[in-house]
This record gives structure tokens, sequence and C-alpha cells, in this order.
């Protein structure tokens, strides 16, 4: 096998059967800072944490979702070895945000209690038109928008678009 094939070569065995929205990747400044953050405030489970020559790297997720996973990438890249250097860490903000809905509406006070101690709570619980519903939004370390919401209704409008 030359080179070039083994540079194509197959390296898992299990993948999709069609494509799939899989990951949302976000360059941090300190990739234990932002694990911290994500396992603090969210459900969000690490699920694989890797250094290379270039960076460090983390996968977090819902331990549930194995058959359709949806994961959170962060890659915090070497000083000398960032791709996107001089460029500043680019965040989700002021709108643009990930979004995470909570069972219930005390969730999201509890959150915004929690983070507000924190200092990290970029807005209030505050309830909002349909269909966004009962929301409290977070900044992550490196200034990302969270939103937390609560009866927003995404859960029931795929199950009653997708059954």
């Amino acid at each position: 096998m030359s080179e070039t094939d083994t540079a194509r070569a197959t390296h898992h065995a299990l993948r999709p059967r069609s494509p799939r929205w899989t990951h949302i990747a976000l360059r941090v400044a300190d990739i234990d800072k932002s694990i911290d953050f994500y396992t603090e405030f969210t459900t969000l489970e690490l699920l694989d944490k890797r250094e290379d020559p270039d960076s460090y790297g983390a996968w977090l997720g819902h331990s549930e979702t194995g058959d359709h996973p949806f994961i959170l990438v962060l890659a915090q890249f070497f000083p000398d070895r960032d791709p996107f250097a001089p460029a500043p860490i680019a965040k989700l903000a002021p709108f643009n945000h990930i979004g995470i809905e909570m069972p219930e509406r005390s969730d999201i006070d509890d959150l915004a209690e929690r983070a507000a101690a924190d200092g990290c709570l970029a807005m209030p619980a505050t309830d909002m038109p349909p269909p966004i519903g009962y929301i409290c939004m977070l900044n992550d370390p490196d200034g990302n928008l969270i939103e937390f919401s609560h009866d927003q209704g995404v859960y029931e409008k795929a199950r009653e678009v997708w059954g």
C-alpha cells in the first residue's frame, strides 16, 4: 500500500448510513476552563480529550445519544501552531448561541442563580414570546452565548413533523 493509499485508508468501521449533523466546534483559549464550564453548567459529558502536535481537543456530548451523536468540539491551538492566528477567537454573540432546552421552568431559575453567583450570567431568566419560552443566557469562558430554555417546543415540533 502506498503512502497516499495509507493516508486515505478508512480508520473507523462505524459511520452514519446517511449524512448527519454531528457537531459544532469552538476555538477556545483554555480547554480545561471550557470543559469545566460545560460539564458544570450543562449536562454534557466529556467523551474524549486529546493532544496532537498542534492543539488540545475535547469532545463533549450526551451519553444516551450514541446512535445519533451530536457533540461540542473544543479546540485550543498552541500559539505557534494555530492555523487561524492572528485572528482573535471568534465568539457566538450577541444573538448567535448554542441552545439547550430544560425540562422544568425551575431549572432555568436555578441555573440563572448559579450562573449569577459564578459571574457568567449574560441574560437573567426572562419570559419571551412564543415559541421562545422562558430563557436565560450564560457566557462561556470565551464569551460564547449559551441559551437555556424551557417550553420552547423543539421536541413537540420535531415529533409532530418527523413522528
